[in-house]
């Protein structure tokens, strides 16, 4: 009886096993089959990046060729004298796909009442260079690119599009290396958040947004008025807020007009859209 017993429980098991290493490998991409061709090895990332980069993400590395890919620029190219490597942009071809796609399915469940068109808008801002460099900085993904001297500089000078690529292709990398769950985890638990902390639309944009919703509900055009400059010259800081009617709708700090504006337009929007969410956005005027 518990021969029979200790059989059923490994069928039992085997079975099991059978479905989760299905399950993992038919989340894993097909493009692992030829990893080996499209990722040789060039051992650019160090040790010690390495661990850091595992801390940064929260996840052991399976296959550091594609980080290593992810985070090598062309310029880097002449100097590393090995057949079949490549630079990062094939990496951030795919990078940009996944990107779109994931925040896509973000806005699409985070926002249920936007139509169509605000939610392409969003996707746009969100994904943009400026708002890709921003939040690679923020994980100082810089410290891990290989480059020439020359590409550092233009870096170091706050080139963005060095570091956009670059998290598009470490997007792409966590996908082949971890799967799309992990990188959905990356793109809408660490990305899109520090994106929309940020409050890094374009200075128009939250502006427009607020001008059409005041239009859209027969209000005048929302005024911004500067409240404070505070600071030195070099370090000066304005806060600004933004008003219909004489009543202040949000109050935004920037270290210029503009986009201390942006930030009150902001924060004017998602007033009004808590005010909707509770269920009073037909009796409440801007």
């Amino acid at each position: 009886m518990q021969l029979s017993a200790l059989r059923n429980f490994r069928s039992k098991l085997h079975a099991l096993l059978r479905r989760l290493r299905h399950t993992l490998c038919s989340e894993l991409s097909p493009i692992r089959k030829v990893a080996t061709q499209l990722f040789p090895s060039m051992e650019t990332l160090l040790p010690a990046q390495r661990r850091w980069l595992e801390e940064a993400l929260g996840f052991p590395i399976q296959n550091p060729a594609y980080y290593e890919q992810a985070f090598l620029h062309r310029s880097a190219l002449p100097r590393l004298h090995r057949p079949g490597v490549r630079s990062n942009e094939r990496l951030e071809f795919l990078g940009d796909a996944l990107l779109g796609f994931l925040t896509a399915e973000y806005l699409f469940a985070q926002y249920p009442e936007l139509p169509e068109g605000e939610l392409t808008k969003r996707r746009t801002w969100l994904v943009n260079r400026h708002t890709l460099a921003v939040c690679a900085r923020r994980l100082s993904l810089e410290r891990l690119l290989t480059m020439s001297h020359s590409a550092r500089r233009a870096l170091e000078q706050g080139s963005d599009a060095f570091l956009a690529n670059a998290l598009e292709a470490l997007i792409a990398a966590v996908y082949l290396d971890q799967g799309l769950a992990t990188a959905r985890r990356l793109v809408q638990e660490r990305l899109l958040p520090i994106a929309e902390q940020e409050q890094l639309l374009q200075d128009t944009n939250y502006k427009s947004l607020l001008l059409e919703y005041a239009q859209a509900h027969g209000e005048s055009i929302p005024q911004y008025r500067v409240l404070e400059e505070r600071g030195p010259d070099h370090a000066k800081e304005f806060v600004v807020g933004v008003y219909l009617k004489e009543q202040c709708l949000g109050i935004g700090i920037g270290r210029s007009k503009k986009e201390a504006e942006q930030q009150a337009a902001c924060k004017a929007l998602q007033m009004l859209q808590n005010q909707s969410h509770e269920g009073v956005h037909g009796t409440t005027h801007l």
